[in-house]
C-alpha cells in the first residue's frame, strides 16, 4: 500500500510547513493535509500574512499552488506527480531493504527477496518451519510512536462520537490467559506524535525481576534521547502512550524526566512474541503497510530433484578427478585424494554446524572448492617433480616443493577469499550461500593442501627411507 507512504509523507510535510511558518512569527489558523487530493490547506488569521507564507512555500518546490481563497486568508497547494512517484518508488525500495533485514535476523538460510513490477515484493524462504510466524514478522508495519494521553477531554464523550479535532481513539488489546478472551481498552490520545521509532538504535528482549515476564528494552540515538528527555520533563504526572501500529501497548504515568534515551515496551508477551517484536523494531518500520497477496508452500520434491542432480555432479566430477590424480601422480595421488576427502568432510561438517541448507549455489561452492583443493596439490606436486629432476634427494625435493608452492597457494586463496567476502557483504540470498560455502572451502583447502598433505609425506619419510618418489 504505497499510497499510505504518500499520505505519511504529506502529513510530515504539512508539519514541516507549519513549523517553518511559525518560525517567521506568522499566526496560523490551521494547516491541514487533504489525503484524497494530496493537498495541503493553509488558513491564516490575517490576510497580511499571506505574502510571507507564499515566500515560505517557495522553498517547497514540489508543491504547486492550485487555489487561493477570495478573502485572502487561505491557500491550497498540491503535491506534484513526480514527487508522488518518487515517494512510491522509495517506499518499495525501503520496504525491500527492511524486509531483507528482518528475514536476515529471523535466521532463514539463503532467502530470495526481490521487487516484482512497481509495487510488489517476491519473498522465498527455503526451509522455514513456521510460515505463519514468518508472515507475521514480514508483514507487520512496526510503526512505533509515542503519544501523550489527552487528559483535557472526556473519553466517554469521545466514544459517543464527539472526538476532539486534535485527538484520536486507539485501543489496547488484553488477553485473559485462563479463558483466552480478548478485550479492548480505549485510550483518547493526542494525534501529534512526540517521538517515533526512526530514532531507535537498539531493541532487545529482557525479563523483569519480579515476575520474570519478557519486555522489549529500547535505546534511542542522541536526537531521540534529547526529545524523550524534553517530553518527559515537560509532561510530569501525565501519561505517555507507547503505540505500535495503532495499538496501545502501555500508557505509563511520567513520574520524572527520563534522560539517557531508554524506554521499554511491556505487555502480555510470550518470549517468542517479544523476540519477534525486537527483531522488527531493530530492522526498522515499513514505510507503508504490506498486504500478503499470495502465500504458497512448495514441497521439497522439485528442489530435491535439483539437489540430487547437483550431488550427482559432485560425485561424478569427484570420481573423474580422483582417477586422473591417481593415474598422473601415482602413489602421491593417494595423498592428494585423502586430503581432498578430508577437505569435503570439513566443509560439509562446517555447513552442518552453522545450520546452512544445502542449496544449488552451495553445491556450486563445493564443486569450486574441490577444484581449488586439487589445484593446490597440483602446484606442490609439480614443484616436487622439478626439484627431483634437478637431482635433489626425495626429502629435499619435498621440502623445496612445499616451500616454493606455499606462497603461490596462499596468494591464490587469499585473492579468492577476498572476492568471497565481497560477495557475502554485498550479495543477497543464494549469492551469500555461495560465498559462505566458498569461504569455508578455501580455509579447508589451505589446511589440507599445506598441512595434511605435508604431514602424510613426513610420516611416509619417517617410516621408511625412500630413494625414489612415486609422483
Amino acid at each position: 500500500k504505497v499510497e499510505k507512504a504518500v499520505e505519511a509523507s504529506l502529513e510530515r510535510l504539512a508539519d514541516d510547513i507549519k513549523r517553518d511558518i511559525g518560525e517567521e512569527d506568522l499566526e496560523v489558523d490551521r494547516i491541514k493535509a487533504i489525503f484524497d487530493k494530496l493537498q495541503v490547506n493553509i488558513r491564516m488569521v490575517d490576510a497580511l500574512d499571506l505574502p510571507p507564507v507564499k515566500k515560505v512555500m517557495e522553498g517547497y518546490s514540489f508543491f504547486t499552488k492550485v487555489s487561493e481563497d477570495s478573502d485572502g486568508l487561505g491557500l491550497v497547494y498540491e503535491l506534484d506527480a513526480d514527487q508522488v512517484k518518487q515517494i512510491e518508488e522509495n517506499a518499495v525500495s525501503q520496504g525491500l531493504e527492511t524486509i531483507r533485514n528482518r528475514v536476515d535476523q529471523f535466521g532463514v538460510s539463503e532467502p530470495t527477496i526481490q521487487v516484482q513490477g512497481e509495487r510488489r515484493i517476491l519473498i522465498q524462504l527455503p526451509g522455514v518451519k513456521d510460515p505463519e510466524r514468518a508472515i507475521n514478522l514480514i508483514g507487520k508495519t512496526a510503526r512505533l510512536e509515542f503519544k501523550l494521553v489527552d487528559e483535557d477531554n472526556s473519553l466517554q464523550e469521545a466514544l459517543a462520537g464527539r472526538v476532539p479535532e486534535e485527538s484520536e481513539i486507539l485501543y489496547t488489546r488484553k488477553e485473559n490467559k485462563e479463558t483466552g478472551e480478548i478485550t479492548k481498552e480505549p485510550f483518547l490520545l493526542k494525534k501529534r506524535t512526540v517521538l517515533t521509532g526512526e530514532t531507535l538504535t537498539g531493541a532487545e528482549v529482557r525479563f523483569d525481576g519480579d515476575f520474570n515476564e519478557p519486555y522489549v528494552a529500547l535505546n534511542f540515538n542522541s536526537v531521540g534521547a534529547m526529545i524523550f528527555h524534553e517530553v518527559t520533563r515537560e509532561n510530569i504526572r501525565k501519561r505517555l502512550a507507547i503505540v505500535l501500529d495503532d495499538n496501545v501497548y502501555s500508557a505509563p504515568v511520567i513520574q520524572d524526566a527520563i534522560p539517557g534515551g531508554r524506554a521499554q515496551i511491556t505487555g502480555q508477551f510470550t518470549s517468542e512474541d517479544a523476540r519477534d517484536l525486537a527483531i522488527i523494531l531493530r530492522a526498522g518500520a515499513l514505510p507503508a503497510p504490506v498486504v500478503i497477496l499470495e502465500n504458497r508452500t512448495v514441497g521439497p520434491s522439485l528442489g530435491q530433484d535439483s539437489i540430487n542432480k547437483g550431488i550427482s555432479s559432485i560425485i561424478f566430477g569427484g570420481i573423474l578427478v580422483v582417477v586422473f590424480i591417481l593415474i598422473y601422480y601415482k602413489l602421491s595421488g593417494v595423498i592428494a585424494v585423502t586430503a581432498l576427502t578430508l577437505n569435503i568432510v570439513i566443509l560439509v561438517g562446517a555447513l552442518a554446524y552453522f545450520g546452512a541448507a544445502l542449496t544449488l549455489p552451495g553445491i556450486a561452492g563445493i564443486i569450486l572448492t574441490v577444484g581449488m583443493a586439487i589445484d593446490a596439490n597440483v602446484l606442490v606436486f609439480e614443484r616436487i617433480r622439478e626439484e627431483v629432476k634437478l637431482g635433489k634427494t626425495v626429502r629435499a625435493a619435498i621440502e623445496a616443493g612445499f616451500s616454493k608452492a606455499f606462497r603461490t597457494i596462499v596468494d591464490a586463496n587469499i585473492t579468492t577469499f577476498i572476492a568471497a567476502v565481497v560477495l557475502f557483504q554485498f550479495g543477497t540470498g543464494p549469492i551469500k550461500g555461495f560465498a559462505i560455502t566458498l569461504c569455508i572451502g578455501i580455509a579447508a583447502s589451505m589446511f589440507t593442501a599445506v598441512f595434511v598433505s605435508r604431514t602424510f609425506f613426513d610420516c611416509t619419510m619417517s617410516r621408511q627411507k625412500l630413494d625414489k618418489l612415486s609422483i
